[in-house]
């Protein structure tokens, strides 16, 4: 069976069997709880374990749910210092059997970690992780594109003006009438609009603490996940996007670390974070770091969005969590709009 979330074994054994049998025969599809975009799934079969990440069913927006960009920027960093999962074979749209695009990648045994305060670790490992999260994200920004045959992975010339332009459609696509406050929001980012800059690169587009995997026993990160908003792009907007979402409350489900007594908890202040990710790649942050932080809330609500009315139609990955997004939406909205009236220092 495809539908529910669910793919049939034997349909997949019968095409694995004629395009990479090295893999061996599925005993098992086990789908993670986890996640909204993607339905992805620890693939068990005779000759080890591995991910199998597959596109979601229906009706999908525009240039979204693109595992196929997510398996060619995994495979282009396997040379990098960006840790990765070792990507094993892609299947598109019109070869899958379940007529839907999905890959396959090495299971990497490893911890996640779902609440920025680390509970679970010491303030020592809590730095240290952080630490590493700011490390790994310099050496994302740092790859060379050409290098690594991405120098087409995305277009030139104003990343910020397309990034307002693809949500904004994206966004309006998926409601029927914007709010006043997203109305706000996307009329101020269209106002304090950057020109063009030098800093353009590869960035992820998710980069947050639960989309890595982390050594079993060490504070080393040992692959980055979720690549399916990666494009070439302002290294700001990963940098803003992250630091967004710590500024987000603790309680309510939200896991961000606001309110949160961070030096009690050894994890460096905003100014810290960002501080030393300008130390690692020798770079000013620069006046745009408020207009990155706007933009950064702006685009998560157009993506929260999506998740609602995926779920709404009834092709939501994790319904239960999509209502939770759908109440956090307004107080996104709300912190933008303060970001707004008060500026932001770094």
């Amino acid at each position: 069976m495809t539908g529910g979330g669910l793919l049939d074994i034997a349909t997949l054994n019968a095409f694995l069997a004629g395009h990479a049998p090295d893999l061996g025969t599925v005993v098992s599809l086990d789908k993670f709880n986890a996640g909204q975009s993607n339905p992805t799934y620890k693939m068990q079969t005779n000759n080890g374990v591995f991910v199998l990440r597959i596109k979601p069913e229906g009706t999908l927006l525009k240039s979204a749910h693109m595992v196929e960009r997510e398996f060619r920027v995994m495979a282009a960093l396997q040379s990098t210092n960006v840790p990765v999962p070792r990507v094993i074979c892609l299947v598109e749209d019109a070869q899958s059997p379940f007529g839907r695009a999905f890959y396959i990648m090495e299971f990497l045994e490893g911890r996640i970690f779902w609440d920025p305060a680390l509970p679970e670790v010491t303030p020592v490992e809590r730095g240290q992780i952080y630490e590493q999260m700011n490390a790994v994200l310099a050496a994302l920004h740092d790859v060379d594109v050409t290098s690594v045959d991405l120098s087409d992975f995305g277009k030139s010339g104003n990343y910020f003006l397309r990034q307002v332009q693809r949500w904004s459609s994206q966004y309006q696509a998926s409601i029927d009438a914007a709010s006043a406050d997203m109305s706000a929001i996307m009329t101020w980012l269209q106002d304090h609009m950057p020109g063009e800059t030098d800093a353009f690169g590869l960035v992820h587009g998710d980069y947050r603490l639960d989309n890595m995997i982390f050594h079993p026993t060490e504070p080393k990160v040992i692959g980055v996940l979720d690549w399916e908003l990666s494009t070439l792009g302002h290294p700001l907007a990963d940098l803003a996007y992250q630091c967004m979402q710590l500024r987000l409350p603790h309680q309510a489900g939200m896991r961000g670390l606001g309110g949160l007594d961070r030096l009690g908890l050894g994890v460096p202040s905003e100014a810290d974070y960002v501080n030393l990710y300008a130390q690692h790649r020798n770079v000013d942050i620069g006046s745009e770091w408020g207009f990155a932080l706007v933009f950064s809330y702006f685009r998560l609500i157009a993506i929260l969005q999506g998740v609602v009315a995926r779920a709404q139609a009834g092709n939501g990955s994790n319904p239960a969590q999509a209502k939770t997004f759908a109440q956090a939406i307004p107080f996104l909205e709300a912190q933008a709009r303060q970001i707004m009236k008060d500026g932001v220092d770094v």
